[in-house]
């Protein structure tokens, strides 16, 4: 039993650093972009555009995946072979989000 909770444990603190690391990255490139963003609770990102409208990146510790909220629709992204895609499209996140922040903001981002 004891091992069991230990790779379990363990797989969770895996994911929390990948996801943290992830975060940090799409935290940089909102800087990097200028646009205006917040981080209201540990793993939680709102960037807001000039209509008012957000999309909402946060960490979903329990289904071990990055979720994104935008006007078009809510995106799980699952971490694989060193990256983050897309649970339904395979699409990368970083390539997902970038279009996501075009089409809304109009504004370009590079992550």
């Amino acid at each position: 039993m004891r091992e069991m909770v230990a790779r379990t444990l363990m797989t969770e603190i895996d994911f929390n650093q990948a996801a943290d690391s992830a975060l940090a990255r799409i935290e940089q490139a909102l800087e990097d972009a200028d646009l205006d963003f917040e981080t209201p609770a540990d793993g939680i990102i709102e960037v807001e555009f000039d209509d008012g409208s957000k999309i909402v990146i946060n960490r979903h510790g329990v289904a071990r995946e990055i979720w994104v909220a935008a006007r078009s629709g809510g995106f799980h992204f699952k971490p694989q072979a060193g990256d983050w895609v897309d649970t339904k499209s395979g699409e990368p996140l970083y390539d997902k989000l970038a279009a996501l922040i075009a089409a809304q903001g109009g504004t370009m981002v590079r992550f």
